[in-house]
């Protein structure tokens, strides 16, 4: 079994469903104690900003706040650095324990040994 997850999430308000299982998956694999780095890229860039998980909603589904809480607790969360520069959002802007990081990091990260990659 992978030891860390690795999960990109491309999909936002555009795509609720998609989204929600991106986070929703990380935050119970962070709870199974697995070791997870989640990366906002496309329209999930936005949710690095405080507040702007608090307007997803979708019916049936954990609050977007309470997911990214627990990810942040006990994984990492990344952003995207094209996806940020094309939204001029900036380390000043984005929630205590998200980095600004680009490609290579990622591919870094998700070439390590023992390592799951999902894309969502």
């Amino acid at each position: 079994m992978a030891k860390k997850l690795v999960i990109k999430v491309t999909a936002g308000a555009d795509a609720p469903e998609r989204c929600s299982q991106a986070f929703t998956v990380a935050a119970v694999a962070v709870a199974s104690g697995v070791e997870v780095s989640l990366w906002l890229t496309g329209e999930s860039s936005w949710f690095a900003l405080p507040g702007r998980a608090a307007e997803f909603e979708l019916p049936h589904a954990a609050p977007l706040p309470d997911l990214i809480e627990s990810i942040l607790a006990a994984g990492r969360v990344t952003l995207c650095t094209q996806c940020a520069a094309r939204r001029e959002i900036t380390e000043e802007d984005v929630l205590d324990g998200v980095r600004i990081a680009g490609a290579q990091v990622f591919v870094q990260e998700a070439m390590a040994d023992e390592t799951q990659a999902l894309v969502y």
